[in-house]
């Protein structure tokens, strides 16, 4: 056996481990799920078969498709208000922050990550209360005169997931804007770039990569979440992922739960194409 084949041989036996994982864990487990979504219930029993009746209805049924948008608006907004808050805190750590002091900086910043999920929620849901800080905080200064309602809302989600998700973005924007010449900024001011300008032409374009990996992280982590919004914002309106455990835990519909879960793939894969320009981890 020659030399190259050795090696060739050698190459698969180090990647045949992961390569198993990945078809057992993932792509079996996601055909099953693509064929059960094609099947439909006679009563309680599953029949198998090849028909499109539960996609038909996740875009057809106002209740299917509502869960649809909702998850969609919760997520986009979710990931436009942390970009906005997390390039910020981001350039403040890499560009005001004493260097000896970033990584302390960076430390305060995942502290959230260290909590458990479910009880970061929880005291979110303790907070936003009829009898929580902030309410009690506004009657206190007399802006309020009754609680307000911010608790089992879209705006109690939105709060929730914003609080996690700009740390994951700040993390992933500084580790852009730590790697950025500061000789950029001060070309194109010697080529007459005022501050703005500069900011819009230069800087913000050559952290885009870190920009657009956080978002796209934040996307998928958001859209595919169900504890936040069954915690937080109750059931006042549904997302995918609650409707989905609806169908499962509740009526024990598998093929429309396996269609909605595809329709939920579909459109993180379709964010992905979109952003795929841009996610290149090796430009991090």
């Amino acid at each position: 056996m020659s030399l190259q084949s050795t090696e060739r041989w050698l190459g698969w036996g180090l990647v045949a481990p992961a390569l198993i994982w990945t078809v057992a864990f993932f792509v079996l487990p996601f055909v099953a799920m693509v064929v059960l979504s094609f099947a439909h219930m006679d009563g309680r029993a599953i029949v198998q078969g090849f028909d499109p009746g539960n996609y038909i209805r996740v875009f057809t049924d106002w209740s299917q498709l509502n869960a649809l948008i909702n998850s969609v608006e919760i997520t986009v907004t979710v990931t436009v208000i942390s970009v906005v808050l997390a390039w910020p805190l981001a350039a403040i750590i890499a560009w005001r922050v004493p260097r000896r002091y970033q990584r302390l900086a960076l430390l305060m910043a995942v502290l959230p990550f260290w909590t458990s999920y479910v009880v970061r929620s929880y005291s979110w849901l303790l907070v936003l209360g009829k009898n929580g800080v902030v309410n009690q905080a506004l009657l206190g200064i007399g802006l309020i005169a009754e609680p307000l309602e911010l608790a089992s809302t879209r705006t109690a989600t939105v709060i929730g997931f914003v609080h996690f998700f700009v740390m994951l973005l700040t993390l992933t924007i500084y580790a852009n804007l730590i790697q950025l010449s500061p000789n950029y900024a001060r070309a194109a001011q010697d080529l007459g770039a005022g501050r703005w300008a500069t900011f819009r032409h230069v800087i913000l374009p050559l952290t885009l990569p870190g920009v657009m990996t956080g978002a796209f992280l934040t996307f998928v982590l958001c859209i595919g979440d169900y504890i936040t919004p069954q915690i937080l914002g109750g059931n006042t309106e549904l997302t995918l992922p609650q409707l989905i455990m609806l169908q499962m835990g509740r009526s024990g519909n598998f093929p429309m739960a396996s269609a909605l879960s595809v329709v939920l793939m579909a459109v993180v894969t379709l964010v992905y194409i979109g952003c795929s320009r841009w996610l290149r981890l090796d430009r991090l």
